[in-house]
């Protein structure tokens, strides 16, 4: 069963006239790092795009940031993690910002795009100290647990033996 495609001015969509032209089924964002065009879905949130950027970006590319769309003469829009990606009409194109776009005016995000991991914090010294009072804590507790076993277990055979009535002995 073939497919036919939708742009015959069928209608479908609403409010386009016959002659408009209907938007391309996609998006295209651009990367700055190795100049290459990646194409998404439109709904797709900047976090995803990001993602599959970053990881067919080659070694040693500074890896993208986030995503905006640019327009000469106009202030860019930047596309926060969770926004879906759009579309503003002619002239914005969507790309790829990096850290040598901007030097020193981007933090390093606690979120790696490549590994779409959180990085753990860095431990500092004191680190070692609280280490210890954890550890010496759960050695209470085990030998806690296991002294409440054994008074469990000396309970429960020595419990039944007294509630039970003296036999009388039988006569000869």
């Amino acid at each position: 069963m073939e497919r036919k495609p939708d742009n015959a001015g069928s209608g479908s969509g609403a409010g386009a006239g016959a002659g408009d032209p209907l938007p391309p089924p996609f998006l295209e964002v651009t990367c700055r790092s190795s100049g290459k065009v990646r194409r998404f879905a439109f709904g797709t949130t900047a976090r995803y795009a990001l993602h599959a950027v970053n990881r067919k970006l080659a070694p040693g590319d500074p890896a993208a940031l986030h995503v905006e769309a640019v327009k000469d003469g106009e202030e860019p829009v930047s596309f926060g993690p969770a926004a879906p990606l759009a579309d503003y009409g002619d002239g914005w194109k969507l790309q790829t910002i990096t850290e040598q776009d901007a030097p020193g005016y981007y933090q390093t995000p606690a979120f790696d795009t490549r590994r779409d991991e959180t990085k753990q914090p860095v431990k500092n010294s004191l680190d070692k100290e609280t280490m210890a009072a954890y550890i010496t804590k759960i050695v209470l507790a085990f030998v806690f647990i296991f002294l409440l076993g054994g008074l469990f277990t000396y309970l429960l055979e020595t419990v039944p033996d007294m509630f039970q009535p003296a036999s009388e002995p039988e006569p000869l």
